[in-house]
């Protein structure tokens, strides 16, 4: 079995400029784990407000890819 943190530490050394969850879906993917997690596209919104600190993120700012959307896959 190939161990994820290792391959994090390889992905991390190797693409330092890489988003920080970019590379946890890709040393996901090397190991073989299933994505915990699937964006939600912006026609799949009717409404969307999250205030975080002094900013106010809306549908727009989801809809221009400032922010992206993502919700955890149920459980079998």
């Amino acid at each position: 079995m190939i161990d994820r943190e290792k391959v994090l530490a390889v992905l991390l050394k190797r693409f330092p400029d890489a988003a920080s969850n970019d590379v946890a879906a890709a040393a996901n993917a090397i190991v073989g784990l299933e994505p915990e997690y699937f964006p939600l596209m912006p026609p799949e919104l009717s409404r969307f407000d999250c205030e975080a600190g002094r900013y106010l993120y809306t549908l727009r700012h989801v809809t221009n890819g400032d922010v992206r959307v993502f919700r955890r896959k149920q459980r079998d």
